[in-house]
């Protein structure tokens, strides 16, 4: 994702070439999970499982007829070297690897992305065009941190909506989880590292438990709101296990792998980075879209009788998922679409901000943005383009059927990069020194354009978002000051309720967990209550 947004990848923004052929056999093969997603749901699936069944000659033949026909035959010249020392199950490990390849699109999809790369390229925030024009967000808007007693009394309507569709199995979270620990020094998927409070509990188990608590507040039981995960195909089993372990935490739990896309020279064509396996690369956080079709997810949500879908990152360690107020003040708007964000505190911060291009709404990029623009205030003081994108987003179910589904090749990016590549003099894998090739890539956000109405609910900083991005040690964004950020939210809750806090009130080691206290609810048990800091209730 560009580092001017907050909005967090769900996959490291740099996989090693080590992994990059390993991400195209993982992609290939590994199926959602689910307790009631069938097979008999993903017709792509169906066509991949009867292509692994067909024989090598009758694939073989298949892919060299398309990929002839849109120029790629260049891929498959390895297969037909009989003196080749390539075993047949290799070659048909290839062939199946490109079966579910969207060949036909891939001429498409780069000609849009390179046109649009050439239109940033020579764009000017202070010389646009009419239809390229950047003006502050005209739609829905409302704020949790600067409402009047009508504005507050609005909200608390919009939470018992919230909790009312919950109740009545209307209400989906969708996790995207492909990120790895590796920038936090962890080996493992970021969502089962742990940043260090007393109950040790790990991101996943932080946001299971909050879905569970918001089920029993519904009054519907701690399965009452589905929980979709998005994986990687580096973490997908990983996570899989660890939920299984966990007896997915009383929870109803799916999961589904992210997407892969190869990687392109700049005319177009798939790279080899051995003679059998192409160059890919994750297709974004903007592959949720596609990921959630070929795994079955939207079916799986309309036979649940879903209506509204809660996405949001992995790394932030105060999400509310299935956030009550979030998702009934969407409902009470009658919007299509939804992003929760947080004010920029100064105009010089390096976020994305919710904005509209040519009268839609749209994320915009703080270099898009001129100084006199990222300067301007309201009458109340705030910046107008201020709401800045977190990865907190809100969907009606039908707009992501009907409207985001059918525009989906429209929407990828160009990320110039060092493609490793098959040297077929050398007889190996070559790692250059400049860029060589292009990677596709798509922004959950993308989207936004399509919304017919969109909302715009602006939290506080402090009581929701707590990144987990940068090793232990580093002065923002770390385990460290998430930690710090969670344990003043216990305390402040527990203030709130009438309690006194006692001992080290500076604590970085104060926890309310989620089964206590969904968003501070439940705890007038503590009213003239002394609480000695850290605690963990």
């Amino acid at each position: 994702l560009p580092q001017s947004s907050l909005c967090l990848h769900p996959t490291p923004a740099f996989i090693a070439p080590a992994y990059l052929s390993l991400y195209s056999v993982l992609a290939s093969t590994i199926p959602s999970t689910s307790n009631n997603i069938m097979s008999d749901h993903i017709d792509k699936k169906q066509k991949t499982e009867e292509a692994t069944s067909d024989s090598y000659d009758t694939l073989l033949a298949s892919i060299t007829k398309r990929c002839e026909a849109v120029g790629q035959s260049h891929i498959l010249a390895h297969l037909s070297d009989d003196e080749s020392s390539i075993t047949k199950d290799d070659k048909l490990s290839f062939l199946q690897s490109i079966h579910d390849i969207p060949l036909e699109k891939l001429s498409d999809y780069l000609n849009g992305a390179l046109e649009e790369e050439e239109k940033l390229k020579n764009f000017d925030p202070t010389n646009v065009k009419e239809e390229d024009a950047i003006e502050p967000f005209s739609g829905e808007t409302a704020s949790t941190t600067t409402c009047d007693a009508s504005q507050l009394a609005a909200l608390k309507e919009a939470h018992s909506i919230g909790i009312k569709a919950a109740a009545n199995g209307q209400v989906a979270a969708l996790l995207l989880a492909g990120g790895q620990g590796t920038r936090l020094g962890y080996d493992g998927p970021k969502g089962m590292y742990d940043i260090g409070l007393p109950s040790k509990k790990t991101l996943f188990e932080f946001m299971a438990e909050r879905i569970k608590k918001l089920g029993l507040l519904s009054g519907k039981g701690e399965r009452a709101i589905p929980f979709y995960i998005m994986t990687s195909p580096l973490n997908h089993k990983a996570t899989v296990e660890y939920f299984a372990k966990h007896d997915d935490f009383g929870i109803d739990v799916s999961f589904f792998p992210q997407g892969t896309l190869p990687a392109l020279t700049p005319e177009g064509k798939m790279i080899l980075e051995t003679p059998t396996s192409l160059a890919v690369a994750p297709d974004g956080n903007g592959g949720i879209y596609p990921a959630l079709v070929k795994h079955g997810i939207l079916d799986d949500m309309k036979s649940k009788g879903i209506k509204y879908i809660h996405a949001f990152g992995v790394d932030n360690a105060l999400v509310k998922p299935a956030d009550p107020t979030f998702i009934g003040y969407c409902i009470q708007s009658n919007a299509d679409c939804g992003n929760k964000v947080l004010w920029k505190s100064s105009p010089d911060e390096k976020v994305g901000v919710v904005a509209t291009r040519g009268g839609k709404p749209c994320i915009v990029e703080y270099s898009d943005i001129s100084k006199d623009m990222s300067e301007l205030k309201d009458d109340d003081g705030r910046l107008v383009f201020g709401a800045g994108n977190i990865c907190n987003h809100y969907y009606t179910l039908d707009f992501m059927e009907n409207v985001i589904v059918p525009n989906l090749g429209n929407m990828y990016h160009v990320a110039r990069k060092k493609i490793p590549y098959h040297d077929n003099d050398k007889k190996e894998t070559v790692k250059p020194t400049c860029n060589n090739g292009i990677k596709l890539e798509s922004f959950i956000f993308d989207v936004f354009p399509l919304s017919k109405n969109m909302a715009v609910l602006d939290v506080a900083r402090v009581e929701e978002f707590a990144p987990v991005k940068n090793p232990p040690g580093t002065a923002s964004d770390s385990p460290d000051t998430a930690r710090e950020l969670f344990s003043n939210v216990a305390k402040e809750w527990l203030k709130k309720a009438g309690a006194k806090l006692t001992g080290d009130v500076d604590s970085d080691m104060c926890e309310i967990g989620p089964m206590t206290s969904y968003n501070g609810e439940g705890l007038e048990g503590m009213k003239g209550k002394e609480i000695e800091c850290p605690f963990s209730i």
